[in-house]
């Protein structure tokens, strides 16, 4: 019986299933790109909403913002990255994964100063950094 294994790999396929470790390190994984992948987008969807919003200085002008493309279009990709981070928070503590959002707080600065020409102080580098240590620092606890 020399060469016979005692416990053969299983296939599925030609490719062998792996094992629970190697399952969970990759759920895990996906979960954390769903997290990053929604707080990139929901930036998007802000953004959007801004771009619908702007010119309109008037209570009477709501509808129209409500119903302008970019609104709309703001609002669509809003709700899909809630849908990502959903799927996010089934492997990702909630005491990791909602602090992580704040990354938005750095895309927003970001997003309004090179397109809206809102101002980016000093104050606001400063809390970008302050922001993104933290980030990095929960998310390395995470592990």
């Amino acid at each position: 019986m020399r060469g016979l294994r005692k416990n053969p790999p299983v296939l599925f396929g030609a490719a062998r299933l792996p094992c629970l470790a190697e399952r969970n390190t990759l759920l895990m994984t996906i979960s954390w790109i769903f997290l990053w992948v929604s707080i990139v987008i929901s930036v998007v969807g802000q953004t959007l909403l801004k771009a619908g919003a702007r010119g309109r200085s008037t209570s009477a002008d709501f509808l129209g913002q409500v119903l302008d493309l970019r609104t709309a279009a703001g609002l669509t990709i809003y709700v899909a990255a809630a849908f990502l981070y959903i799927v996010a928070l089934r492997r990702i503590p909630l005491s990791v994964a909602v602090p992580c959002t704040a990354a938005s707080y750095i895309g927003a600065v970001l997003v309004g100063h090179f397109l809206y020409n809102e101002p980016l102080t000093s104050t606001h580098i400063a809390a970008i950094f302050v922001i993104g240590f933290g980030v990095v620092i929960l998310a390395l606890a995470a592990r």
